[in-house]
């Protein structure tokens, strides 16, 4: 968190807020002096939906309010389950009609609920439009971007020409950043990228100007730099069209720099709502302190142990009688089991608060910014390893890379192929990793991160480069004891744990499996796998259960543990925590640095989420087309950028400080990564680098032609820091890099 809070608070801390004596939610939200109906655009009142399932009513969302001005954005916030995604599918009118939907959704005073399919699709798409969390499934397959923009014209435009219509799609994906628009029309969904394909989303729910615009997770799926993009087209489609946004993410990063007011939801309920200042720098519910403080932060050097939220959700068939966040609460007393809290007016704490600040704790009037995040949840200490001590050229070197290359050739042709390209996906890597260390590999995708890692994995003679593992090189393991002898050596824990495990398998067999191939003795197979439950922080009475009776967190400790079976000197991590929830990455994050201390384990990352790869890397690398463009310790690259391509990337992560969202400057990239069919001459960053294009011609030129190599940073910066640029700073001011401030 940005505002540091200082001191702990107890259970006994504790006294009742007015929100044990709410009788109604009127009377809550006229004490609050919040809603105005009549100013709102859209006004939900009292949202309930609930699904029949086979285990009985499942209550999923339960008693929303909110309304939404014009221009005015609020972001939904909260863990997988939470309620996010089915309010927005609710206000759209797009859930089957098996679940039960009640309450008010007023569309600038037009009752939304109870409207039939068809008279719903007079205000869908033309009032309010949505842009979903896939692009590629959203988008039909089978037609032309153009006809699916024309179509959505034309189902509230019947009158307008089709010369009209053509010229409206070219503007708006003009709009939106679509290079070559008039060209695009004729494309299908496949011919784009993934974040042209979000961005054409965008064109279709702007198309007729809406009042109301529902984004959910539009950003989820993309790198970190696309992201950048899509949440720059977001915004000027908002001031295109003046519309109201209802920003639906699970990444407090993002809401930050976006959202006027916050909701934030739990159990299917807003359990914290307020102006986005009030809910980042003075939250008053647990929950929200625990989500903050599970995030890592990319601009923060200073080493901390995350807060994780320990356990799981409640299950929303059965009824709520207490709080429901109070099985997961270190705060929790006899007290939050009388009754479920309403949201209510925040006070103390905060002499500048805002009268729109709600908190559903009957603690809220105790947690203000005296209290520590950090002691109420536990966080653990940060744990130290052996190796923190020893200098790293004197440490063994685990993993080494000799000018590893791997590339694939394309060919055409029915009976006689022939070769028409080479498609370059690693392109002469070099590196190495010693002991105790974790090394990152960061990159747009199709940079070469996971072709990287699986060279090294399959550890073969005939490949192109030198792989030495453990001492042992590529070269030399002709035999499969060596190889085998290896391969102990070296494990990996994969990106999706569901698909990782085979749900076939009791959790006892799943780690049992190497441990057989390895040659041990069922009794000591038992024995470890006790060891190995109690390492990863599982319990081990929970052998005999299948990973479907795991949470996601759970089964990724499971996977975890499976690679550490056999003593591993180095562990593969591929994208290790990119499908858990921020409170369960917390967890799985503190874990693995515990095992790295104790262990003394080295690891090998790829990811894209770079405040992970600050957090838990020593050093890292930035891929950009299979070479690496900016190597060395993690703390100089990321305090102390040198090449255009890193700078852009860290300037385009968004970061949980509303302030500095506000205030800092943000390079955007402009288009997509080159096709590695089409690699670009000379630098292959030249084409999108905005250094490059603010050089004179000479210098581009140079740029154009040969290809920079990795040579030290200079100056006060360590020699471990190398990148590849003729012009890290062109030879011009700071101000002039910067494409984009972010507003």
């Amino acid at each position: 968190m940005s505002h540091e809070m200082t001191a702990g608070i107890g259970p006994a801390d504790v006294s009742l807020s007015p929100s044990a004596l709410a009788t109604s939610t009127a009377e809550r939200l006229h004490v609050a002096g919040l809603h105005t109906p009549s100013e709102a655009v859209l006004s939900v009142r009292d949202l309930n939906v609930r699904f029949n399932t086979e285990n009985g009513v499942l209550h999923a969302v339960r008693g929303i309010d909110f309304d939404l001005r014009a221009g005015k954005t609020l972001g939904i916030v909260g863990e997988s389950g939470s309620g996010k995604s089915v309010t927005s599918m609710a206000i759209m009118g797009l859930l089957p009609p098996t679940a039960e939907v009640n309450g008010s959704v007023r569309l600038q005073g037009t009752e939304l609920l109870g409207l039939s399919d068809k008279a719903m699709c007079r205000y869908r798409g033309n009032d309010i439009a949505m842009v979903f969390q896939d692009p590629l499934s959203s988008l039909t397959p089978v037609y032309t971007v153009g006809n699916q923009i024309i179509e959505a014209l034309t189902v509230h435009n019947p009158t307008m020409s089709r010369r009209a219509k053509e010229a409206r799609a070219v503007e708006l994906l003009g709009m939106v950043g679509i290079p070559s628009p008039k060209d695009r029309l004729k494309a299908f969904p496949h011919e784009f990228s993934g974040g042209m394909r979000q961005r054409v989303m965008i064109a279709i729910a702007i198309a007729n100007n809406p009042r109301v615009l529902i984004a959910d997770e539009p950003t989820t799926a993309l790198d970190v730099t696309i992201q950048a993009q899509v949440l720059e087209v977001l915004h000027t489609a908002q001031e295109e069209t003046g519309a109201a946004v209802v920003m639906i993410t699970h990444d407090l990063g993002v809401v930050a720099g976006m959202a006027d007011d916050i909701m934030v939801m739990y159990a299917g309920k807003p359990v914290e709502t307020g102006g986005v200042d009030d809910i980042y720098y003075n939250p008053r519910m647990p929950y929200t302190m625990g989500l903050l403080g599970a995030v890592p932060r990319v601009d923060v050097a200073e080493k901390s142990s995350l807060v994780p939220i320990e356990g799981i959700p409640p299950n929303l068939i059965q009824a709520t009688t207490g709080c429901s966040f109070a099985p997961r609460c270190p705060l929790a007393s006899d007290a939050c089991l009388q009754g479920e809290p309403e949201l209510w007016p925040v006070t103390g704490g905060n002499a500048n608060g805002s009268p729109t600040h709600q908190a559903a704790c009957i603690k809220t009037d105790s947690l203000g910014l005296e209290v520590d995040v950090r002691e109420v949840f536990r966080a653990p200490a940060v744990p130290v390893s052996r190796f923190d001590a020893i200098p790293r050229t004197e440490r063994r070197t685990v993993l080494e890379l000799r000018d590893v290359r791997k590339h694939f050739p394309l060919m055409k042709g029915a009976l006689i192929k022939r070769r028409i390209g080479t498609v370059k996906a690693v392109d002469g890597l070099s590196f190495d990793i010693r002991e105790g260390e974790c090394f990152s590999i960061v990159g747009e995708s199709g940079c070469g991160k996971t072709t990287t890692l699986l060279e090294i994995m399959e550890f073969h003679q005939d490949q192109d480069g030198e792989v030495v593992i453990g001492g042992l090189s590529n070269k030399e393991a002709s035999d499969a004891r060596t190889k085998s002898a290896m391969r102990k050596e070296l494990q990996m824990v994969f990106q999706d744990p569901t698909g990782a495990l085979d749900p076939r398998f009791t959790v006892f067999e799943v780690l049992s499996e190497p441990l057989e191939n390895a040659g041990m003795a069922k009794p000591e197979i038992r024995k470890r796998i006790m060891e190995l439950m109690e390492l990863v922080g599982l319990q081990p009475d929970h052998v005999n259960r299948f990973p479907n009776q795991f949470s996601g967190g759970q089964r990724q400790r499971i996977g975890i543990a499976r690679a550490l079976a056999v003593n591993p000197k180095l562990v593969v991590l591929d994208e290790p925590v990119s499908a858990l929830d921020v409170s369960v990455q917390a967890g799985v994050i503190n874990l693995l640095d515990q095992l790295r201390a104790e262990l003394g384990l080295s690891y090998l990352m790829v990811a894209h989420d770079l405040s992970v790869v600050r957090h838990i890397s020593n050093r890292v690398a930035v891929m950009y087309l299979g070479k690496i463009v900016e190597i060395g310790d993690v703390d100089s690259v990321f305090d102390n950028p040198r090449h255009p391509y890193t700078r852009a990337l860290l300037s385009a992560i968004p970061v949980p400080d509303p302030v500095l969202e506000r205030t800092r400057e943000r390079i955007i990239l402009q288009g997509d990564l080159p096709s590695p069919l089409e690699a670009p001459q000379g630098c292959n960053f030249a084409t999108r680098c905005p250094v490059f294009a603010a050089l004179p011609q000479a210098r581009q030129e140079k740029c154009l032609t040969q290809e920079p190599a990795l040579e030290p940073a200079l100056g006060p910066t360590p020699k471990d820091q190398q990148f590849a640029c003729f012009y890290p700073d062109g030879g011009l001011d700071a101000d002039m890099l910067v494409v984009h401030e972010s507003n």
